[in-house]
């Protein structure tokens, strides 16, 4: 726990994180409204296809990058700065000190998701309404599940980012990294053979994972627990690779 302590002070004397944190909770429920807007409206035009929750939560998109590039920067910029050998100094337990950076920015990530999360529901529902569109409460079945799988959605990301951090050291390199697999390819999936859009839909990492925000059922892709299963087993294969790597690895 001391060792903890020592991350979470220095993660907390960096300024732009704490506005960094809350600007990307603003921004969730700004871009949770424009998508709730625009698929209220689609609803309104075709009588189907709207799930307001997962609309609402829509900025979670955004969400991830942050977070995900808040999980590099813990790493890669003690690299950069080479006070990695003082903290390595203070904590020669590699794997003690790799899991203290983790725990906490498990932390900051959880509580984004839940606090933006909770944010960009309540001021989606309300442009659903708006709009005449059929809008959803915290006491629906399913809202609970989205907006605790908001949080952890986030929390696996900023491990994921984490652990690529570790692996690779360079933050420009651990952030192509997070953003390729967390955002590029589902965003280009569609240019992919029909038969390679579908796998990808169903069990790319970031695309299972997202399902734990839904509420409607898509018979075909999976759950909103075994998508978030699938995106955990593979961040922790990543990050049990990245604790390997960091015990091993010369500074």
């Amino acid at each position: 726990m001391s060792v903890v302590r020592a991350e979470w002070v220095k993660f907390r004397s960096l300024r732009s994180v704490l506005w960094a944190s809350v600007v990307v909770v603003a921004l969730m429920a700004g871009i949770g409204a424009l998508f709730s807007l625009g698929q209220a409206r689609a609803f309104m035009t075709k009588g189907s296809g709207l799930d307001p929750t997962a609309a609402s939560l829509s900025g979670v998109l955004l969400a991830q990058i942050a977070v995900g590039v808040l999980g590099v920067l813990v790493v890669t910029s003690e690299f950069a700065s080479d006070s990695i050998r003082s903290s390595l100094a203070a904590v020669p337990v590699r794997g003690r000190l790799l899991a203290a950076k983790a725990a906490t920015v498990t932390a900051v990530a959880l509580l984004i998701g839940w606090v933006g999360g909770l944010a960009a529901f309540v001021v989606g529902q309300v442009v659903i309404d708006g709009q005449g569109a059929p809008s959803a409460s915290l006491t629906d079945s399913g809202v609970p599940r989205a907006l605790l799988g908001a949080g952890l959605y986030l929390a696996v990301t900023a491990l994921f980012g984490l652990a690529v951090g570790a692996m690779i050291r360079s933050t420009a390199g651990a952030l192509t990294v997070v953003i390729v697999v967390m955002l590029t390819v589902p965003i280009f999936s569609a240019a992919f053979p029909e038969g390679i859009a579908r796998w990808i839909a169903k069990w790319w990492p970031s695309m299972a994972g997202l399902r734990v925000l839904t509420t409607v059922r898509d018979p075909s892709v999976l759950g909103p627990w075994p998508g978030l299963a699938v995106l955990t087993g593979f961040a922790a294969v990543v990050l049990a690779s990245s604790f390997a790597v960091f015990a091993r690895r010369d500074v």
